[in-house]
């Protein structure tokens, strides 16, 4: 769930870096010895849709986004979108798909699952064989739900919630699950911090942070760690000052904050004015140029976890970083999603090609059998995998510089 160079101070700097990067980032990361696996909570037997789908006509073959074009995720929503343009435009320019453009048709979601589920209607409705997005894991459940009932597949470029491909056959991801991200910061906090005093403040209202609260604290438990307090909020409150103020009176050595960016960087800031010592750790759902101004000198030294590192000399993130600033003035994406939301349209692009027929049907099929995708954020194997691609994860502290690359963690079966 996405970064610039120097961000914390320079948030008018249009030159960044995409998240886990900036100056004080190693040219390539290294795994961890042994990795880790995330408990395996993802149905192994999904239902298949029995509807048809859409199927190609006219001059063109048809693919959809649902992107947060506005709203309070709009960063996310419109590096997806500028990530599944370069991938469309590429793939135009190198032929299309059996001499047939590709033609990318958007839907704005408005950081907003109803319409989200609207925007999804009308894609189907205009004939889309596929729809890619979104990022927040509330707007893609209702994606999901109508593309179901319409047997048409879906991508997800940034939704993490596990059990989200578990809705239908026909559902996949190209970023990794919080089955996996909660349990690799827990080990962070755990093996590397030292910390075993940890409290969980959660936004109850995204299936998001539940979701990653849950697999963070089953691992961090499961570690010998000790949960001493849960407190909840919801999204868009303001004020967090009496849940911190309990917190605070469990005298905890970490602090795990599972929500977006949105309310975060506030509750950084209320954690210092309550006087609270603590270390603040999270997931993707932080990355934001956004972070800063709501989060201030608070969220210097807190940790997160996030999905690539683009300062690594594999040639797929160099050659997309190229595109990139080509597209965009020489400006590099600022949220990690640029590259997930390329990801996820050149996934889809590479299974049209392999479909037997220029349909749905045979579209989720391609996609089920995909297998080594080499995408901008590491190879992408969704066969057997029930729609969760094995990844890798990163951490990286919060830092006057940018974002600093910690740890690297694999997911290894």
């Amino acid at each position: 769930m996405m970064n610039k160079r120097n961000l914390f101070f320079a948030l008018t700097l249009a030159a960044g870096t995409l998240i886990g990067c900036n100056s004080g980032t190693p040219t390539e990361t290294k795994p961890t010895e042994g990795g880790t696996k995330p408990a395996e909570t993802s149905s192994s037997s999904r239902p298949a849709p029995t509807a048809s789908g859409n199927k190609a006509d006219g001059s063109t073959i048809k693919i959809g986004i649902v992107a947060s074009l506005n709203g309070e995720l709009k960063p996310w929503g419109d590096d997806s979108l500028g990530g599944a343009k370069l991938a469309v435009d590429e793939a135009n320019k190198a032929g299309g798909i059996n001499g047939k453009n590709i033609e990318l048709l958007v839907e704005d979601s408005a950081s907003k699952p109803e319409q989200g589920k609207t925007g999804t209607d009308r894609l189907i409705g205009k004939g889309v064989l596929g729809v890619l997005g979104e990022v927040a894991s509330g707007i893609t459940a209702q994606m999901a739900d109508s593309a179901f009932a319409a047997g048409v597949p879906v991508v997800a470029i940034g939704a993490t919630k596990t059990t989200l491909t578990d809705k239908g056959s026909n559902i996949f991801r190209v970023c990794y699950t919080d089955d996996f991200q909660g349990p690799v910061m827990a080990r962070f906090a755990f093996e590397e911090l030292r910390l075993r005093n940890i409290a969980i403040l959660t936004d109850q209202k995204q299936p998001y942070s539940t979701g990653l609260s849950d697999s963070f604290r089953k691992k961090y438990i499961e570690l010998g760690g000790k949960i001493i307090d849960e407190q909840f909020y919801n999204s868009g409150d303001q004020q967090f000052t009496a849940q911190l103020t309990n917190i605070k009176g469990k005298n905890p050595d970490g602090l795990f904050l599972s929500g977006y960016f949105t309310e975060v960087g506030r509750i950084a800031r209320t954690v210092k004015e309550v006087g609270m010592n603590v270390k603040l750790l999270g997931g993707d759902g932080w990355d934001s140029l956004d972070l800063l101004s709501g989060g201030g000198e608070g969220i210097i030294g807190g940790y997160f976890c996030n999905h690539y590192n683009d300062r690594e000399s594999r040639p797929e993130v160099k050659s997309f970083l190229d595109k990139w600033k080509a597209a965009n003035g020489g400006k590099l994406p600022g949220t990690t999603m640029g590259a997930l939301g390329y990801d996820a349209a050149a996934l889809m692009i590479d299974a049209l090609k392999r479909s037997k027929e220029m349909n749905s049907v045979s579209l989720i099929d391609a996609l089920a059998n995909t297998e080594n995708f080499p995408g901008v954020s590491g190879a992408i194997t969704l066969k057997g995998q029930n729609g969760n691609p094995p990844k890798r994860a990163l951490v990286v502290e919060v830092t006057a510089k940018g974002q600093e690359f910690r740890k690297a963690y694999d997911f290894f079966k």
